[in-house]
């Protein structure tokens, strides 16, 4: 293109594509090592794909970010999302991060697939993966009475399951020398809490029917009320926070307000962050502020970390 021949308005559009194209790559850069720098500026060590569970050759790997600072250590075992068909642990980074920021460390893990294994594989493997976070204590200095499980969508489900399930002996098969760690708290992210919800009827999703091999018989019904969190809700459970927008049909917003009622009624100790306007996630840069911010003060108001940090 001639450049003196090029009118006004062209140099303005030319000029705010290669602004937007050189902001984008900075971005970019800047998103891909925030952790690195966390890791670096908060004194982490970072081990990745430690086998925690070998099953049928299938070996079950997760990431650990240990913070180096003297003392146990209060630590987050993160699950990540996907429907239980699809993701990995390596895209929860950013998810994260605010938790190495006040001084946790963190276990992050993957699970068996749909494609791997049908439900409740998922479940099993979240059970071990705590168990093996327990086992290692010692090794890594995390403290197992501050132990903090998270995860969005399908991950919000498992960590609430592996928190609450007051029985886990029948889903341990794989882990038989399984130890019972009570979680300190759980911090749901639009988890499904009602796996028959979408598995049948009119809420009935993809993910779920593909979990459960694409069956829906009475032993699929079962399974699925087996590994349901609102099945488990009872008195003394951790204090469960639960983040979940209020248009969200992928996972229905009933999902966090029915397991919040039911939770209230027996009298365990809940919280519901309703994200105004918001579906499934895709929340704001100002929402997550204020998650995160209220995320803190929750923990904070149950002794898992300090004012100061």
């Amino acid at each position: 293109m001639n450049l003196r021949k090029i009118s006004f308005r062209q140099f303005l559009i030319i000029t705010a594509i290669t602004f937007f194209s050189i902001t984008t790559l900075i971005w970019g850069k800047v998103f891909a090592n925030s952790i690195a720098q966390v890791v670096q500026k908060q004194a982490y060590d970072v081990e990745r794909n430690i086998v925690y569970q070998t099953v049928n050759q299938h070996q079950l790997k997760l990431d650990v970010y240990k913070n180096k600072k003297a003392g146990l250590r209060p630590t987050l075992m993160v699950i990540h999302g996907g429907g239980w068909i699809k993701g990995n642990k390596e895209g929860e980074e950013l998810f994260f991060k605010p938790y190495l920021d006040w001084g946790f460390s963190v276990v992050n893990i993957n699970y068996r697939l749909a494609n791997t294994a049908l439900a409740p594989a998922a479940v099993e493997d979240s059970i071990c993966a705590l168990n093996w976070l327990n086992n290692n204590a010692s090794k890594y200095n995390f403290d197992t009475k501050k132990i903090v499980l998270t995860g969005f969508s399908a991950g919000g489900h498992l960590a609430l399951t592996t928190g609450i399930m007051p029985d886990v002996t029948k889903f341990n098969q794989n882990c038989p020398d399984i130890k019972k760690t009570k979680a300190a708290a759980i911090i749901n992210w639009s988890g499904i809490t009602d796996v028959n919800d979408l598995l049948v009827g009119r809420n009935q999703k993809y993910f779920a029917v593909q979990w459960f091999g694409n069956q829906t018989s009475p032993r699929e019904i079962e399974i699925a009320k087996s590994v349901s969190p609102i099945t488990f809700v009872r008195p003394n459970l951790p204090p469960i926070m639960t983040i979940h927008g209020e248009k969200d049909t992928f996972v229905p917003y009933s999902h966090a307000t029915r397991l919040h009622q039911a939770l209230k009624k027996v009298g365990t100790v809940n919280q519901l962050f309703t994200v105004k306007g918001a579906a499934h996630g895709g929340f704001s840069k100002i929402q997550k502020q204020q998650i995160y911010a209220s995320i803190k003060l929750f923990l904070i108001k149950h002794n898992i970390i300090s004012k100061n940090q």
